[in-house]
């Protein structure tokens, strides 16, 4: 029999093994469905990514929300940090983990990354809709206990090298304010101008994505790691396409790598040829 301390305690998930190979199941379920007997076939990527942060299925409305905040923000496009240190990777030879794992790790600061998100979505929780507690505290940043994270340099959901707010991230605010069923959106929306005249900067995607997750019903820390994810697909093709380019095509590479004595490409000779047939 085995002891407590040889059980895996999770509310998410349940497994029930084959009969003739206990490493193999029989049954997965996910907050009490089938995943391959009820799921498959039948819900969406996004009702299943939201049934497994939150057990328990998500609203039509929601759905439609967090799937097109996923479009928002699946390619931030070579101007982000995240994707170019993916692109990096890719043209430099790194394997395609590490690609990714390069725009994990740029992607998770305070500066337009997934950290900057959740302290956004826990100053929603302290404010909620209240127009005077947000000027108090972008005015007046709380502090933090320094520890992995410094403390913030600009008022987090904001833009700090913006001199005003960018159209993809007016137009994202718009669309994503016309879907949600939740207050922080359109609230969002309506304050902007304000918000950003007392911030001295134009709000950012985070700060849309921020009220976006907000709105599905995430907490921050939940936030903090959707933010991560659904940012990888555009990390990811970039990469792919920049190895496939090489790094003599890349500026970033080529000016600082020149070979005083190119031999150029190498040409295999005949007899090479005939040694590797034998």
């Amino acid at each position: 029999m085995s002891s407590d301390k040889e059980v895996i305690r999770t509310r998410i998930w349940e497994e029930t093994p084959e009969q003739d190979n206990p490493f193999a199941a029989l049954a997965c379920y996910c907050s009490g469905y089938d995943v391959y007997g009820e799921i498959l076939g039948n819900a969406s990527w996004f009702e299943y990514l939201y049934l497994l942060f939150k057990q328990q299925r998500p609203t039509p409305e929601q759905v439609s929300l967090l799937e097109t905040l996923a479009v928002a923000l699946a390619n931030p496009g070579p101007r982000d940090h995240s994707v170019r240190a993916a692109m990096n990777a890719g043209v430099g030879g790194s394997t395609h983990a590490a690609s990714l794992i390069a725009a994990l790790a740029i992607g998770a600061g305070q500066n337009g990354g997934a950290h900057e998100v959740a302290i956004c979505m826990e100053y929603w929780q302290k404010c909620g809709q209240d127009l005077d507690e947000w000027k108090n505290i972008l005015l007046n940043q709380p502090e933090i206990n320094i520890d992995i994270w410094c403390p913030m340099e600009h008022p987090p959901g904001f833009d700090p090298h913006g001199s005003s707010c960018s159209q993809p991230v007016r137009q994202t605010l718009t669309k994503l304010a016309q879907l949600s069923t939740g207050v922080a959106l359109p609230w969002l929306e309506t304050n902007r101008i304000e918000l950003e005249a007392v911030s001295k900067t134009p709000l950012a995607f985070t700060g849309v994505a921020a009220a976006a997750l907000i709105d599905v019903g995430f907490d921050p820390k939940q936030g903090e790691m959707l933010f991560l994810l659904l940012r990888l697909p555009g990390a990811a093709a970039h990469a792919l396409e920049q190895e496939e380019l090489g790094w003599r095509n890349y500026p970033f590479f080529g000016d600082g790598l020149t070979l005083e004595n190119d031999p150029g490409p190498k040409t295999i000779r005949q007899d090479e040829k005939t040694a590797g047939a034998k």
